[in-house]
């Protein structure tokens, strides 16, 4: 079992960063493939920004490359997103995720991959 809880949301002015973190518990965190997820009112959760398990491949969303930078701590069980330049269509609940084990490619963009949830944390962005 896997619990993870993210941390790090706010409320920001357009223009501005934050950094979402994502702590896991457990002994295997370093095995699984990490993911990051958002939905907007309104709207269907959509993929973010993913990374493997070794740290080596990472992916994103076109609308969030190069201003989001996905990152990970094996040694701290924990999974990062720095994200900058920030706008109000980034506006979102942002959730984190964990793969059963090691996973990687452009599939980790597919929600169906992940088999445990954090709760998410809110960011909004105001304009």
């Amino acid at each position: 079992q896997v619990q993870l809880v993210e941390s790090g949301g706010g409320l920001v002015q357009a223009g501005g960063s934050l950094r979402l973190s994502c702590a896991a518990s457990g002994h295997t965190f370093s095995s699984r493939a990490m993911g990051w997820f958002r939905q907007a009112p309104g709207k269907e959760r959509e993929f973010v920004s993913a990374i493997t398990w070794n740290g080596v491949s990472t992916y994103y969303t076109d609308s969030v490359k190069g201003r989001f930078t996905i990152s990970r701590d094996n040694a701290k069980n924990t999974v990062y997103l720095q994200m900058n330049s920030l706008k109000p269509e980034d506006t979102a609940v942002y959730y984190c995720a964990a793969t059963p084990g090691p996973a990687g490619g452009p599939f980790l963009q597919q929600q169906r991959l992940y088999n445990y949830w954090g709760q998410g944390t809110q960011v909004t962005v105001s304009s």
